[in-house]
């Protein structure tokens, strides 16, 4: 069974590009533009979540961090990997305070989008 990733970009082509590599590697890919999804994400139980830090339509004003740390703080989410995605020059410091467990800086290589992927997740044979 293939492992399921959430994808959250606000950005169509960054999102399209995202789901189409993941697909391709033989993942199961959600994607969102907006973050309202995951008020489902126990229903969607996705083994991993790509989180755009700067979510231009999200109108509650949560970055990706604050919404990272809320899913790593809730019991019922705590367990599953968040990796951030931004363009921001301190991304590594937003993933730490967000309690993240990644991040990937845009633009990125496709093949570093992969190795992130894979580093936290691992993948049914």
């Amino acid at each position: 069974m293939a492992k399921k990733i959430l994808v959250i970009e606000d950005d169509k082509d960054i999102r399209d590009t995202i789901v189409y590599v993941l697909e391709e590697e033989g993942y199961e890919v959600i994607a969102s533009d907006n973050a309202r999804i995951l008020k489902k994400v126990n229903d969607l139980e996705p083994d991993l979540i790509l989180l755009d830090n700067w979510l231009t339509d999200w109108t509650s004003d949560l970055s990706g961090q604050q919404l990272s740390k809320a899913l790593k703080n809730n019991p019922t989410t705590r367990h599953i990997p968040v990796i951030l995605v931004s363009a921001v020059n301190n991304l590594k410091e937003i993933a730490q305070a967000g309690e993240a467990d990644g991040y990937i800086q845009k633009p990125f290589d496709l093949t570093e989008l992969s190795e992130v992927v894979k580093r936290h997740i691992a993948i049914d044979l």
